[in-house]
Parts: structure tokens; C-alpha cells; sequence
């Protein structure tokens, strides 16, 4: 079935296109492969990149939209990623990046290419567990800035995920989210009893 990829502000796309065009940001980004890319490089697939800020003791996510991601292909394949911000004056560039989350990312879109079910592609960033998922949300008319994960989503680790969760499985978010509460929730700090008080 085919993926819905929710389209891009305007103005995120633009300072993405000015970025790849200045000789200046590419020459200071500290990406290799975007500096070595020879013949043009081109912002494709843009997916909104939402923060799992915290996990509710019911297992609903509390999740803020905290940019847009474009993969940078060149060649035929991803060579970096360009992220962009909303600033007081609207979407800006932030910033180019490679690594491995750029081929995990084309690799988890491509796996959600194959599924059954059409899903609208986003990202999940869960900072406190340094992870990254690629989110697979049902709703494939939705607004990708909006919304929360719903029961019937997908959620799909990125290499590298945290240990114990395997990278590139599918997995529904009524699955994987209370083993991301049970990770992400403090463990309690143990009162020493007070002097003098009994035991």
C-alpha cells in the first residue's frame, strides 16, 4: 500500500532549498557524504518529527511537534538529513546531519511501503530513552503536525534502539508504549528513615 507522507510547511522547504544551495552552510555542515555528493542534491520526504515529552500512567503519549525532517538524496540514495525549526518568525533551517538514523530512516520507509494497511509516515523522537521511531499513523488525512499516537499505529524503532528493543519491527503502539513507561518512569529514591524516628 502505498505511504502518505504529510506535505511540508512551505517556508520548512524553502530554508531547506536555500540551504542546499548556500556554499557556505553545505561547506560548514558536518556532513561528509553531503560535502563529497557530486550532481544535484534534493530534500525529499519530508516527515514531521514529533517529541515524546512524557508517557501517562494510562500508556497515552503527550507528544509536541518539534520540527520537519527532509532526507537529502543524491545518487539515488540518502546521503543526510536537513532538519528545520519553527522559529517566532515561522520555519527555518536548522541544521544538516548524517549518521545512522538517515539509512534507518529510508530503510523503515521502505519496510512501510510493503505493508498492507496505508499509513501516514512521521517520527518519533523519545529523548529520555535516546530513541527515534519511525511512526506509522493510521489516519493518512490527518494534519502530520497534530495528534498523538493511537492504539492502532505502528511504531517502528530506528537503528540503534535502546537494548532490548529490536530495530526495524513493527510494532503497535498498545504494544510498545508500556515498555517505553516502564523505561522512561523514574525509579522512586529510597527515604532514609530520620534520626531518632523509629525504624
Amino acid at each position: 500500500m502505498p505511504l502518505h507522507v504529510p506535505p511540508a510547511p512551505a517556508p520548512a522547504l524553502r530554508s531547506v532549498l536555500t540551504a542546499l544551495g548556500s556554499p557556505t552552510a553545505v561547506r560548514e555542515a558536518r556532513t561528509p557524504s553531503l560535502r563529497a555528493a557530486q550532481g544535484p542534491t534534493t530534500p525529499e520526504l519530508p516527515l514531521p518529527v514529533h517529541v515524546l515529552d512524557r508517557i501517562t500512567a494510562q500508556g497515552l503519549s503527550a507528544t509536541r511537534l518539534a520540527g520537519w525532517r527532509f532526507l537529502i538524496r543524491s545518487g539515488g540514495r540518502a546521503v543526510a538529513a536537513a532538519e528545520t525549526m519553527l522559529t517566532p518568525d515561522g520555519w527555518a533551517f536548522s541544521h544538516f546531519f548524517e549518521g545512522p538514523y538517515v539509512t534507518s530512516t529510508e530503510r523503515a520507509l521502505l519496510q512501510a511501503e510493503a505493508l498492507q494497511q496505508p499509513y501516514q509516515a512521521r517520527l518519533l523522537s523519545v529523548p529520555g530513552l535516546y530513541m527515534l521511531t519511525l511512526w506509522l499513523h493510521g489516519d493518512t488525512t490527518a494534519d502530520g503536525a497534530e495528534g498523538h499516537p493511537a492504539g492502532t499505529d505502528l511504531l517502528v524503532p530506528l537503528a540503534p534502539a535502546p537494548p532490548g528493543i529490536p530495530a526495524h519491527r513493527p510494532f503497535p503502539v498498545t504494544e510498545l508504549l508500556p515498555v517505553l513507561t516502564h523505561r522512561a518512569t523514574p525509579v522512586p529514591l529510597l527515604v532514609p528513615p530520620v534520626l531518632g524516628s523509629p525504624a
